[in-house]
C-alpha cells in the first residue's frame, strides 16, 4: 500500500485514468466490431458509411495514446482493405 500521500493521490488518479481509458478501449473495439459486422453482412455502402465513423473514433484514440498510432494505422488499413474486397467478392 502507499505509504505516503503523494503515492496514495498517483493511486486514486490511476484508477480514474484507467477507467477513462478502458472505455475508450471498449469504444474502439466496438467501433471495429460494428465495421467487420457490416463487412460480414454484405452491405458495402453500410460498411463505408460505419467505416468512416470508426475511422474517427480510431484516430482519437490514437491520439490520446491509448494505442500506439502504428496500431491504429494498422486497424484502419485492415478494415479498409476489407470494404475494398468486397466489390471482388460481390
Amino acid at each position: 500500500m502507499a505509504n505516503t500521500a503523494q503515492a496514495r493521490k498517483r493511486a486514486r488518479q490511476a484508477v480514474k485514468t484507467n477507467a477513462h481509458n478502458s472505455s475508450l478501449r471498449s469504444r474502439l473495439r466496438t467501433a471495429i466490431k460494428s465495421v467487420r459486422k457490416a463487412v460480414d453482412a454484405g452491405d458495402k455502402d453500410t460498411a463505408a458509411k460505419v467505416f468512416l465513423a470508426a475511422q474517427s473514433t480510431i484516430d482519437k484514440i490514437a491520439d490520446k495514446k491509448i494505442i500506439h498510432k502504428n496500431t491504429a494505422a494498422r486497424q484502419k488499413s485492415r478494415l479498409s482493405a476489407a470494404i475494398k474486397s468486397m466489390a471482388v467478392a460481390g
